[in-house]
């Protein structure tokens, strides 16, 4: 037998100490009755638990980082026959999808999970969870360019919250740039329409990393399961705002 935070926290529901809220707060039962004791046991597959009138997916959550390649659709399927994510992860059983999305000329960082409650926490804006690019831009951007962006740029579905941002390397000519830039939005193609609003097209987009997440290991297409740690400090990143 197990605690029932533990258990409903190990089926990707919410972390532990969220666990214990909603179990004070009455959202959670044990066969049909309200538990609201924290000591309460369970036995994991005889006793049905269910959380706000859902019972506790069966399916063991898992959690994936996959440094997705270029020209790749950042989705479970494509009905134009496109290669798409999932095609990198072949033997994984459960029916994972990605958190969010890159789109098809963008590269790098990219989570899978088949937890619904931790993609939406990592989605979500208020929770500010950061994601730091690699972009190569026509051009040199000035300054004062690159200043609006830190400071945030009204694009046409609103404006962009500030972004950090830093010029790695520019060549002799001044034709390109090399510039690495962290936000923690996820508009449509964000980053690519910042740049293109101060007149700088971007030639090449990878995200190199997802909050402490980096690519470190990894080449195009390889992918690696998250470690518990890793998930615990993502929850506690966006549970912490």
């Amino acid at each position: 037998m197990e605690r029932l935070q533990k258990v409903i926290a190990s089926a990707g529901i919410t972390s532990r100490r969220k666990a214990e809220k909603l179990m004070e707060e009455g959202r959670v039962t044990v066969n049909g009755e309200v538990v609201k004791e924290l000591g309460t046991k369970v036995t994991v597959g005889n006793d049905v638990v269910e959380v706000d009138g859902v019972p506790l997916d069966k399916e063991q959550p898992i959690y994936f980082l996959l440094y997705k390649p270029k020209s790749i659709i950042s989705a479970v399927s494509d009905d134009k026959g496109r290669k798409v994510v999932n095609d990198f992860l072949p033997d994984v059983e459960q029916r994972i999808f990605p958190v969010g999305r890159l789109d098809y000329e963008t590269s790098g960082a990219l989570l899978l999970t088949n937890d619904g409650d931790f993609a939406h926490l990592m989605m979500h804006p208020r929770n500010k969870i950061v994601k730091t690019y690699i972009a190569k831009v026509e051009g040199r951007p000035s300054k004062e360019n690159l200043k609006k962006l830190e400071r945030g740029i009204h694009l046409e579905d609103g404006k962009t919250a500030p972004a950090k941002v830093n010029v790695k390397s520019s060549n002799k000519s001044g034709n390109s740039s090399i510039i690495e830039i962290s936000i923690h939005e996820g508009k449509n193609q964000q980053v690519r329409r910042m740049f293109e609003h101060i007149g700088h097209k971007v030639i090449k987009l990878k995200r190199e990393s997802y909050a402490f997440l980096t690519l470190h290991g990894l080449e195009p297409g390889d992918s690696r399961e998250l470690k518990p740690i890793e998930i615990k400090k993502l929850r506690d990143l966006a549970e912490k705002e």
